[in-house]
Parts: C-alpha cells; sequence; structure tokens
C-alpha cells in the first residue's frame, strides 16, 4: 500500500506540481518535503490522499476513510536546513523502532542520497 502512496508523490513532480527533496512513508503517516511547484500545498496534500485513498481502497476492497482530515505544516526558511530536514525524516524508521539502518527500509528516498 505505501508504494501507492510513492506512486502519488512521483506523480505529483512529473505533473510538476513539486519537486520532493525528501519522504518516507511510515506504517499510519508519512512526511514529504517539498518545494511548492504549480501548486498550493492544502491542494497537493488533499489531491495525493484522495488518489491514494480510491486506489488504496481499491486494491483492498473497501470503502471509508482512509487519511485523517487535515495535516501538519512547516514552511522552512532557510535552505541551509533544508539537508537536517532530510534526514530527520528518513530517519522516522529507526526512530519507530522498524530498522537499525534506514538503508533496510524500503519506502524512503532523498535527493540527497
Amino acid at each position: 500500500m505505501g508504494r501507492l502512496l510513492v506512486h502519488q508523490f512521483r506523480d505529483a513532480q512529473a505533473q510538476g506540481l513539486v519537486n520532493s527533496l525528501a519522504w518516507v512513508v511510515m506504517p499510519d503517516h508519512f512526511h514529504w518535503l517539498v518545494e511548492l511547484g504549480e501548486c498550493e500545498l492544502e491542494i497537493l496534500v488533499l489531491g495525493v490522499k484522495s488518489h491514494t485513498a480510491r486506489n488504496v481502497n481499491k486494491s483492498l476492497d473497501r470503502s471509508g476513510r482512509f487519511w485523517q482530515r487535515g495535516f501538519h505544516d512547516r514552511a522552512i526558511r532557510y535552505e541551509e536546513d533544508l539537508q537536517s530536514v532530510a534526514r530527520y525524516i528518513i530517519a522516522n524508521p529507526i526512530r519507530a523502532g522498524l530498522v537499525s539502518r534506514v538503508q533496510d527500509y524500503p519506502l524512503w528516498d532523498a535527493i540527497w542520497v
């Protein structure tokens, strides 16, 4: 199911909506560091969550809500902070105890790797 969300990240990039800098898909949420392109953040997140929910529900032969409403965002004001934020994002599986090395977790990416 995580790969369906990854597909949406890549599709948003291909459409020019964002430049994806880093992301990780966790079992119950995701983190996505983006530079916005031709899209407002709220519309982007709503679209990604909507498409993913539809695809996951279809794959699991179910219906109903998949994601919580809303999202949390944080603006990064200084370019020099981007890599440290990306490292924090991709280290989420380690902090959650899912893996001991980020390389062992399949659902993440960052442009600096």
